[in-house]
């Protein structure tokens, strides 16, 4: 349960940076209120996950998702350049949350 809380938390730090962006310094409120509460909600969930999965594993994962998803929306929306090597970058980052995961099942105590 608590990975799957902190891939959506993860998700959501996409969806504060993003709306952080679109806030112009806080100057437009639908922006500044999706960032608000998609920050508490993703605080929340990294919270949570914390309780079972050690914070450098589960603070790794939680910015590499959000940083993931944030580059794939920019890339997708044309607010970023999209590139060969980006991508590349991007499924290397992907596949690396991913190792992290199956290493902590590896290295989780029989049941």
């Amino acid at each position: 349960m608590a990975w799957i809380v902190l891939v959506l938390s993860g998700t959501m730090e996409a969806v504060w940076a993003t709306a952080l962006s679109k806030s112009d310094g806080f100057t437009h409120p639908l922006p500044t209120i999706v960032f608000l509460v998609a920050m508490a909600a993703s605080m929340a969930g990294l919270a949570f996950a914390t309780k079972t999965l050690p914070i450098g594993t589960a603070y790794a994962v939680w910015t590499g998702i959000g940083a993931a998803c944030t580059v794939i929306y920019a890339m997708a929306t044309g607010a970023e350049s999209a590139s060969v090597i980006k991508i590349v970058l991007i499924a290397a980052l992907i596949g690396c949350v991913v190792g992290l995961k199956l290493v902590s099942d590896a290295e989780a105590p029989a049941a």
